[in-house]
């Protein structure tokens, strides 16, 4: 996609640590930006979110993932429909002006409720839905224009360095909540938010810009095209069901959503046991993703390139799986919040460092529709369907206590390796044929 530098303009120090050429410094600055943003943003809320569930009761955790689910169904069309009659460089910046206007909104109504001393209960039960909506769209769609602007070659060498950005803001983000929630409040956090989101959509202005500067002798194969990606607004989920490729994604994904739930939950009960005040579990879980987030940049900058040329997407993607595999053997035979805890920030740091990226990497060898549509059902629909299973899962097996709930979720995590080895295998024969069909 793009021209290799000139022989005489060798690169400094810093491109050949980072794996970057000069001609991209421009886009990697904005790319890692636009992430830093849209994960400073969303960390500020999550701990918001873990705290909404805590006060809502662990025993509700199910009914919200129910919701999530149903919310995710019928927003996945109306996304599709909006992709197929938009182009790219309309649409993207609506969906971040969508999530703005909705920040703003939860903030005065739970203002106006901490206010006058009204019950947050049912506020915090919708803003749980709709955090956990959120936070997948902006991601996905984020990921979606990531692979759309750059080559499979760049993001093996970029989308490390990018998803770095993304950890500085979630560090960031977690850092501010806990230093700001004990004095202005947690609803006082949500404009922050939505001011963060709104610098990203200067961010993907200018990384427009560059693609139209950078490919202007084909735009109308670029994210920059006037032209909409076309198609039926369902072709995503058919998609997934027709190719073994997405369908394969697809699993690995409810798989590794339902590990997470099955931690989520169980730390949602220990936390419930030992913690009573919503300030207080905000700044527990704010300091959960600020030590996930240092972990996760440090590894995102300096290591992930390396394994990925050397051993492979496939061997990158079973990281994950394998860490799985020995923390649940782990939290079998110790079930307490500081396992727990501990088990979570290396789960998180090691998906954010290794399975995340090379996740995205693998959207690089299919059609621009599948990147958007095929990706966006996955990472939204399919993954909360794991949250929904999880959830539900957990709540039928809960009888065998935290140790025989570990041993359960043993063998998922060992099918999820098999699965990420075989996507590994499956990329490289389709990035040998060239982008095509699915």
């Amino acid at each position: 996609m793009t021209s290799d530098p000139p022989a005489t303009d060798r690169p400094g120090l810093f491109d050949r640590l980072l794996g970057l050429e000069r001609h991209e410094h421009a886009a990697v600055a904005w790319s890692f930006v636009y992430f830093f943003c849209v994960l400073s943003a969303y960390y500020i809320l999550r701990p918001v979110r873990e705290a909404m569930a805590v006060e809502s009761g662990p025993e509700t955790i199910p009914w919200l993932f129910l919701g999530t689910f149903i919310t995710m169904l019928i927003a996945t069309p109306i996304f599709g429909l909006i992709a197929s009659r938009y182009p790219r460089r309309r649409f993207l910046p609506w969906v971040y002006l969508f999530f703005v206007s909705n920040i703003l909104i939860f903030w005065a109504a739970f203002s106006w409720a901490v206010d006058n001393e009204q019950s947050i209960v049912w506020l915090g039960r919708v803003f749980f839905v709709w955090v956990s909506v959120f936070n997948l769209y902006v991601v996905s769609v984020f990921w979606s224009f990531m692979a759309d602007i750059y080559s499979r070659a760049q993001g093996r060498r970029l989308f490390g360095v990018i998803s770095a950005g993304g950890s500085g803001g979630a560090l960031l983000g977690g850092i501010a909540t806990n230093q700001l929630v004990s004095s202005i409040g947690f609803q006082s956090l949500l404009p922050i938010s939505a001011f963060l989101l709104a610098v990203a959509i200067f961010c993907i202005s200018q990384l427009r810009h560059w693609v139209e500067h950078e490919h202007s002798d084909h735009l109308d194969k670029t994210v920059a095209t006037d032209q909409p990606l076309g198609g039926n607004p369902f072709s995503g989920i058919t998609s997934v069901f027709s190719s073994r490729y997405f369908a394969a994604i697809a699993v690995a994904s409810m798989i590794a959503s339902l590990l997470g739930t099955a931690l989520y939950m169980v730390r949602a009960q220990l936390v419930d046991a030992s913690m009573t005040e919503v300030n207080e579990q905000t700044a527990f879980f704010a300091l959960l993703n600020n030590a996930q987030n240092i972990i996760a940049m440090l590894g995102q900058l300096l290591v992930v390139k390396h394994v990925v040329s050397r051993f492979g997407i496939g061997v990158s993607l079973s990281l994950l799986p394998i860490v799985s595999v020995a923390g649940f053997a782990i939290l079998a035979f110790e079930p307490t919040l500081t396992v727990v805890a501990a088990l979570i920030v290396m789960r998180r740091s090691v998906g954010f460092i290794f399975s995340k990226p090379t996740t995205d990497m693998l959207y690089s060898v299919v059609t621009p529709e599948q990147k958007y549509k095929a990706k966006n059902f996955i990472d939204t629909a399919i993954y909360r369907g794991g949250d929904l299973i999880g959830t539900w899962g957990i709540r039928f097996i809960s009888a065998l206590g935290l140790s025989g709930i570990s041993l359960v979720m043993l063998p998922f995590a060992v099918v999820w390796g098999v699965i990420a080895l075989w996507l590994g295998r499956d990329y490289r024969r389709r990035a040998g044929l060239g982008m095509g069909s699915a």
